[in-house]
């Protein structure tokens, strides 16, 4: 396992471990570093950003979690901040059971001292945890790798934690007595047809912490596929959709170019929960694919859900710059999306 280190601090080294499983989820990677470490009888500290004011490098609800060793998982700035974080960890500051609130970037010195953006400021929750959350550790996780969605409630005066499931993933909140913070499924992005576009797009997606699925019926597509490390999936489009891409929180995008394929996918996605359908192919390509989905019975509301030509229109060329129209889509519907979900459930 690969490591950067990023400071050597007296004594100690802080080290931040680069690797991560393509296949599990930022979070899931950090209950797995807590896991282990309460497995070895240590006391890690849990630390998850609570809340950002102006600019800032990290969003509200990340984690990263400290080992005693100075290993540590994630990241709340990118940098200073850490380093400062390790320092008063090792003091014991933070020690027990309790939650602690600290801040970050309350003046403009303390902005050019810790790296944050002009202006950003942090509010950090930082809980140094025991053999008593194992429990709900393991319970997150597991609800984690079976796509339910669980949300953990802390008390800012004891540390305890109870785990209660729920039927929507909610944005991090805190009073003045307890934090509610929910772990959930891993946004899925399944892909129609093993290519070169497929790779750029798979490249992408895991950077931004999707789980990527690639299905193909044809296996000597899978057998040259010269993308990064996703799961291949080999079978009939329309199955592998209702298996793998039907939930809230998967998005599905053909790219095959083959009619019998493409429209498979796409006549069991649109019928579905998946929050996102695209298809890739020219405007008459997709006025064709519209026409003849209509004839297969598909309902025009749902055919109103498919984003096709797919992608932002930015004049892309290569299939590195379509895969980035993509994504840019992808990500400027999912944040309207949760916008959209947190006022619903503020009115």
């Amino acid at each position: 396992m690969p490591q950067s280190v990023v400071a050597l601090l007296p004594g100690l080294a802080l080290r931040i471990l680069s690797y991560r499983d393509p296949m599990l989820s930022s979070d899931h990677t950090i209950l797995s570093s807590l896991l282990a470490a309460l497995s070895d009888e240590e006391h890690p500290w849990l630390v998850t950003v609570t809340a950002t004011i102006g600019s800032s490098p990290r969003p509200v609800g990340s984690l990263v979690v400290f080992r005693p060793d100075g290993s540590q998982v994630g990241s709340v700035s990118g940098g200073c901040v850490e380093e400062d974080l390790i320092e008063r960890l090792r003091a014991g500051v933070f020690d027990g059971p309790r939650v602690h609130l600290s801040e970050y970037g309350v003046s403009a010195e303390d902005n050019e001292k810790w790296g944050l953006p002009c202006g950003g400021r942090l509010e950090l929750a930082i809980q140094q945890l025991d053999a008593k959350d194992s429990g709900w550790v393991t319970n997150a996780q597991q609800a984690m790798l079976e796509r339910r969605t669980v949300i953990r409630s802390v008390d800012l005066a004891t540390g305890e934690s109870q785990l209660k499931s729920t039927d929507q993933f909610a944005a991090l909140e805190k009073d003045d007595n307890r934090l509610h913070h929910c772990f959930g499924p891993r946004q899925r992005l399944l892909l129609v047809g093993a290519g070169q576009l497929a790779a750029n797009l798979s490249t992408l997606a895991l950077a931004m912490d999707y789980e990527v699925l690639l299905t193909d019926s044809r296996e000597w597509a899978l057998d040259q596929w010269q993308g990064p490390e996703v799961e291949k999936i080999l079978g009939v489009p329309d199955d592998v959709v209702r298996a793998h891409g039907s939930d809230e929180n998967c998005a599905v995008i053909t790219l095959s170019h083959d009619p019998r394929v493409d429209d498979m996918a796409l006549m069991e996605s649109l019928e579905s929960a998946a929050w996102y359908v695209g298809a890739l192919g020219s405007v008459r390509t997709t006025e064709k694919r519209i026409e003849r989905l209509l004839k297969l019975g598909v309902d025009a509301d749902a055919l109103a859900r498919l984003h096709a030509p797919v992608g932002l229109s930015i004049g892309s060329k290569t299939t590195m710059e379509i895969a980035v129209s993509i994504m840019a889509q992808l990500t400027g519907l999912r944040h309207e999306k949760d916008s959209k979900s947190e006022a619903g459930r503020t009115e």
